[in-house]
């Protein structure tokens, strides 16, 4: 009976596992099943959505083509749609650690701001954008404050390259400086016209420079590029000197540590106000390791009006002047190349009317010869006043000293491991100008001249630069630059024009001088786009070159500086994009 019992339960397990499993396979099928009926459903649904796709590039191909066939636009939108055609769908956001591009258009900048000391300094001006690291014909006192684009100069730009036929470019650039301390724009000519008849001792920072307050002090240029015919480019721009200074300067033009950076003297070829071209036209071309570069300026702004009776000593006035055109046209040529770790380039530059303004506008109170009260139409060689009534206001207005120059450049760059080494000089060679200019005559920026001087020289003035350095990467993110600098004039004026040579002290302007700079600072990386950095300067200036007013002492010798020399540390940091 026992044995039956236990043969029967075990029939009844077999039963109801077999009944489980059966239950099971049912469940397995009918899950199957589903799941068939959900994917024909998917492939349904992605069969309809490759039908809707296709339709809709079939819809872009037919509107494409019909755009392709319709007529030039007649509008200015139009104009945008229609550039706009191929162009959008290429175009991607920017990167994050890349340039800000987006559809061939390119947002940059740079903020640049520090600390400073100088030994010999003046009070800030708002207007000015290169700092007080150089020698100043009238700092007079040790000062600490906001030290700007110690680096690099403190700006906004845009630039764009955009695909007009299979290897031609349409291209331009837009750039401005802005100064950090105040948030003006750069105007090296408002540091002048805001210090006009004030004593002397009295002064903010003044100085000369290309930036004189437009609104794209920089560059602002379009053109057309080719990538085997190079480019060509129209409108405010870059002279080639500055080209090859920023190249070949082992500060990089660096404000705080360089002296062709900080004065423009040699990358405008002789004079900082060309260190920027307007109205120009500019070539460049590449073949392999060899570039060409060409540059003309085509005459501009007002001559004013001269008066030869006056030069002479008479008064100057309106009814003995003459109105001038403008001959302030300008060419360069640059040829260089690269060999290995060598590179190598020769520029050649000549300005016609170039201007030099010295100081601002001598006043009542103003350290001036025999006591005048107003600013004289001057020179270093024959001092005669020239009187008589303005005739144009001098509010807001420049003295300018007008030459012809021709300058000559060569630059050197070698690179051996973790060093680069620089070096370079220019020969300048100035004249009195061909056809001067008068009263009224336009500078940058479009200020005017209440004073000229077109016979300066008393005979060819040279000037030569020389200068050379090397830069040490420490690491992948810190680099040590090492600089020096030397500037010589020759004597330009005639023995007998006052009796006789240069002094041994009291140094008139024309007589020869020197000028030095030497600087050492290092720069540190954090980021790609962010740097830190600290540095020393020192320059001073000696003989006809330590002249601050050159020709309002006794007997026609110049007011020297207050003091010849100047210690500049500086520390900062520098945010690019």
């Amino acid at each position: 009976m026992k044995k039956q019992l236990m043969a029967t339960a075990a029939a009844l397990a077999i039963l109801t596992a077999t009944a489980a499993r059966a239950d099971e396979i049912s469940d397995l099928k009918a899950q199957s099943a589903a799941l068939k009926k959900q994917n024909q459903a998917l492939e349904q649904r992605l069969n309809k959505l490759e039908k809707q796709e296709a339709a809709q590039q079939q819809t872009q191909q037919k509107q494409a083509a019909q755009l392709a066939a319709a007529p030039a636009p007649t509008s200015f939108m139009a104009a945008d749609l229609s550039s706009l055609k191929g162009a959008v769908p290429s175009c991607a956001l920017p990167s994050l650690d890349g340039p800000l591009t987006f559809c061939g258009i390119t947002l940059y900048g740079t903020v640049d701001a520090g600390l400073g000391w100088v030994s010999h300094g003046l009070p800030e001006n708002g207007y000015n954008y290169e700092g007080e690291s150089l020698v100043n014909r009238n700092g007079n006192h040790a000062q600490w404050g906001v030290a700007q684009n110690n680096l690099s100069q403190t700006g906004l730009g845009i630039k764009g390259t955009e695909e007009l036929l299979p290897g031609w470019s349409g291209v331009f650039n837009a750039s401005t400086g802005i100064n950090p301390q105040s948030g003006q724009l750069a105007n090296m000519a408002g540091t002048m016209t805001s210090n006009n008849g004030l004593p002397r001792n009295a002064y903010s920072f003044n100085g000369d420079g290309a930036r004189a307050g437009q609104a794209f002090n920089d560059q602002l240029y379009v053109g057309i590029s080719n990538i085997t015919f190079g480019t060509l480019t129209f409108g405010r721009q870059r002279s080639l000197g500055t080209d090859t200074m920023l190249a070949y300067d082992p500060a990089g033009g660096a404000y705080s540590f360089s002296y062709i950076g900080y004065n423009g003297t040699m990358a405008g070829g002789g004079d900082t106000q060309d260190t920027r071209w307007d109205d120009a036209l500019k070539y460049r071309v590449e073949y392999g390791p060899v570039h060409f570069a060409a540059m003309y300026k085509f005459a501009d702004g007002s001559g004013g009006c001269y008066s030869a009776a006056a030069a002479a000593g008479n008064a100057w006035t309106s009814a003995n002047c003459t109105p001038e055109a403008a001959h302030n046209d300008a060419y360069g040529f640059n040829l260089g190349g690269t060999y290995n770790n060598f590179s190598a380039d020769v520029v050649v530059q000549h300005v016609n009317q170039a201007i030099s303004v010295v100081n601002p506008l001598l006043g009542p109170t103003t350290l001036a010869k025999g006591g005048a009260s107003t600013q004289n139409t001057l020179n270093s060689i024959d001092t005669t006043a020239i009187s008589g009534a303005n005739l144009i206001s001098p509010t807001n207005t420049e003295y300018g000293i007008v030459t012809d120059n021709t300058a000559v450049m060569g630059a050197v760059k070698y690179v051996w491991n973790e060093f680069k080494f620089f070096g370079g000089y220019e020969y300048i060679l100035q004249h009195n100008p061909a056809n001067p200019l008068g009263v009224g005559a336009t500078a940058q920026g479009g200020y005017l001249l209440s004073g000229v001087e077109d016979n300066n020289l008393d005979s060819p003035k040279v000037v030569q630069i020389f200068w050379t350095g090397v830069k040490y990467a420490y690491d992948a993110k810190t680099d040590i630059t090492l600089s020096y600098y030397h500037q010589l004039q020759n004597t330009f004026f005639q023995a007998t024009s006052f009796g006789g040579g240069c002094p041994v002290t009291n140094y008139r302007s024309s007589c020869s001088g020197t000028l030095d700079e030497v600087s050492l600072y290092a720069d540190y990386h954090f980021t790609k786009r962010f740097d830190v950095y600290a540095g020393l300067a020192y320059s001073q200036v000696a003989n006809g070159l330590s002249v601050a007013i050159p020709h309002n002492g006794a007997g026609g010798v110049g007011v020297p500086y207050f003091y010849n020399n100047n210690w500049a540390p500086t520390v900062g940091a520098r945010y690019t994009f």
